[in-house]
């Protein structure tokens, strides 16, 4: 309950801020389909974000280049700048799961929203926020207890949006747009899980 109290206030306060022009908004983005919606709605509310990639748990390689290429390409076509950390962290992220697998998300949240905060912290930045936030398959209490953390830690505010009551509309658009679509969250756990289901679902 107080995390969705301070949720409200933060966002609250970041609002106003980006109202009177002073807010520079940072957007951690895990997928172009992902941001296709996030970046239509905070635009919408005349907030012009900068879209951060930084997603070192997404594995294999191609499945990595892919995504980041496809990011690159979608931001080049909305005009959206794209600051672009290009780490492939296969062996760090297995390390650091190890042995808990289960727990993995806790990790893939901890990583990349701390490395969104810092680097928004040290470039000028009042705010940040992710496109995990739209995804309703994702831990969004878990998010954003992360992202607070990371917010107090780096002293910058987290911008919470609830991005989710629009995510099929972004899917949708990103059909429509022709972007790569992934069949799988992102690290390699995720693709083992997915083709367990398929398994089952086949027996």
């Amino acid at each position: 309950m107080e995390g969705a109290k301070r949720q409200y206030s933060q966002r609250r306060n970041c609002l106003k801020l980006m109202e009177e022009n002073k807010q520079k908004l940072l957007m951690h983005i895990c997928c172009a389909p992902c941001s296709v919606y996030c970046v239509d709605k905070v635009r919408s509310e005349n907030i012009e974000p900068v879209g951060f990639w930084y997603n070192p748990n997404i594995h294999p390689f191609t499945e990595y280049k892919m995504r980041k290429n496809t990011l690159v390409e979608y931001a080049k076509s909305i005009d959206l700048k794209l600051v672009v950390e290009n780490e492939y962290g296969l062996r760090s992220f297995i390390t650091n799961v190890y042995p808990e697998f289960d727990k993995r998300c806790s990790y893939c949240y901890n990583v990349r929203l701390e490395e969104t905060a810092k680097y928004a912290s040290e470039n000028g930045f009042d705010s940040f926020t992710t496109t995990l936030l739209v995804s309703p398959y994702q831990n969004h209490d878990l998010i954003c207890e992360t992202a607070l953390k990371m917010a107090d830690k780096y002293n910058v505010k987290f911008a919470y949006y609830d991005f989710r009551t629009g995510f099929r509309e972004g899917q949708d658009k990103a059909r429509e747009l022709g972007l790569y679509m992934q069949k799988y969250c992102g690290c390699i756990f995720s693709e083992e899980d997915r083709y367990k289901k398929k398994k089952k679902q086949k027996s």
